[in-house]
């Protein structure tokens, strides 16, 4: 295959694409080894590097995805009426409780917020940002709640290990360990 032609076909697959495409499943659709396609993509996001382009690849929940760059996202938020609405204080707590501590039951999750969550999480699992991941071994067997792919996408993190490192003062909102 031409090298021209191939980077090409990656562009239209990551345009096509709703979702983030591994090197694997581009390999896979084109035809190529994994390490070709990884190739492809790196000299495409050369490409894209140039502050002339208005797009960027992103590697984003072990995928590759087209995206606006960040310093246009004024212009984009322009073209674009609000949807729906955002997540809430609690909902973004929660989430971020889950993220930092998982797996996670309920009780715990509640023990550091102090308040229900029960109304959080059936929102957080709906908008599919966090999933049940099996239960905890002990009494009443409770239901442990890990994120999701979505969730990586939805804040564009590669992996978990993009999370800011937390240090709250005195053990704060997350505690002093696990």
């Amino acid at each position: 295959m031409i090298w021209d032609r191939g980077k090409a076909i990656v562009e239209a697959l990551l345009l096509a694409s709703p979702e983030p495409l591994s090197a694997e499943r581009i390999a896979e659709v084109i035809g190529i080894g994994a390490h070709e396609a990884a190739l492809l993509v790196e000299d495409l996001r050369r490409d894209y590097a140039s502050p002339a382009r208005g797009l960027a690849i992103r590697e984003v929940a072990g995928g590759f995805q087209l995206v606006t760059r960040p310093d246009l996202a004024e212009y984009v938020e322009r073209l674009h009426a609000p949807r729906g609405r955002g997540l809430s204080h609690a909902a973004l707590e929660t989430l971020a409780i889950i993220a930092y501590r998982q797996p996670i039951t309920r009780a715990e999750i509640e023990a550091i917020r102090g308040v229900s969550v029960e109304g959080t999480l059936n929102s957080l699992l709906e908008r599919g940002l966090i999933r049940e991941a099996g239960r905890r071994d002990g009494p009443g067997r409770p239901i442990l709640y890990v994120t999701t792919p979505e969730f990586l996408k939805h804040f564009g993190l590669a992996d978990l290990s993009d999370l800011p490192p937390v240090e709250p003062p005195g053990g704060g909102l997350f505690g002093s360990g696990s």
